[in-house]
């Protein structure tokens, strides 16, 4: 199981923000609250460490940057998690005179400024501390954005790009072949007086209903499986609406070979033997 562990302090924040099943941690020791991405259930028992902590509830939608669903315990459980070393690793370091560490550490400090108080200012007192650093909301923003986001947004991206030009040939290749079985027919249309533009719709009618019917089919499948995928996928309309866009302009230029194709069909040929 591949989850992303938070540790907070009861009462303060840095925990979930709404429990849609079960309760929040009440105990300060052994118990957790999973995202529901994790798969686990309300009164669930896992073994963490050396302990078992119980599931007492859940919450949605809680993911780390990485799209991993998260598990929250409490601050103290999660230092135990962290440092404390299995027992032949215990044993190995007491062995060679290694000192004791100390656990009581923490990886950030959550503040909710006061709305009347600009939080860059109270973060710029924060910085005069030579060991102390401090990011308000927008700054942690973009260093989320531009490391990780906008590398996979570039990812996916080269993906879809890739795969949009696949679709455009397959789509073209199939439209040329099915209208090369369809000359005889294009020269009796252009025979009895049919114009050129209404041959070019109905290649291009053709060649658009078989990108809306993948469009739909694929967009079907994905909001049918993008609850079980193991990492929370967001779906917004407007990129769905984009995409579609995108997808009929694709049909509209694979249909180009075709018809052109059928733009030099001599009306002729339907006399033909």
């Amino acid at each position: 199981m591949r989850f992303y562990l938070i540790g907070y302090e009861l009462g303060r924040p840095g925990g979930p923000n709404k429990i849609v099943e079960g309760r929040p941690i009440a105990r300060s020791r052994f118990e957790l609250v999973a995202d529901r991405g994790t798969g686990l259930k309300v009164g669930e028992r896992l073994k963490l460490g050396r302990n078992v902590f119980e599931v007492v509830g859940l919450t949605s939608g809680q993911v780390s940057s990485g799209g991993d669903p998260a598990v929250f315990v409490t601050l103290r459980d999660s230092q135990k998690l962290q440092f404390d070393l299995a027992p032949p690793a215990a044993r190995k370091e007491l062995a060679r005179g290694a000192s004791a560490t100390n656990t009581d550490i923490i990886n950030a400090v959550i503040a909710r400024i006061d709305p009347n108080v600009p939080a860059a200012t109270v973060a710029d007192s924060v910085r005069r501390w030579k060991h102390l650093s401090a990011l308000v909301q927008k700054e942690q923003e973009t260093i989320l954005s531009r490391s990780l986001v906008e590398r996979a947004r570039r990812q996916i991206g080269m993906f879809t790009s890739i795969l949009l030009t696949v679709s455009t040939v397959i789509i073209a290749l199939i439209i040329y072949t099915l209208t090369i079985d369809k000359l005889r027919e294009i020269a009796t249309l252009k025979l009895i007086g049919a114009p050129d533009r209404t041959i070019i719709g109905l290649i291009v009618q053709q060649a658009l209903a078989m990108g809306l019917i993948g469009f739909l089919f694929g967009a079907l499948l994905i909001n049918l499986i993008k609850d079980v995928f193991p990492r929370r996928v967001l779906l917004l309309p407007e990129d769905a609406l984009a995409l579609g866009l995108i997808v009929l302009v694709v049909c509209v230029v694979a249909s180009g070979l075709g018809v052109r194709l059928a733009l030099k069909v001599d009306p002729a040929a339907a006399l033909g033997g």
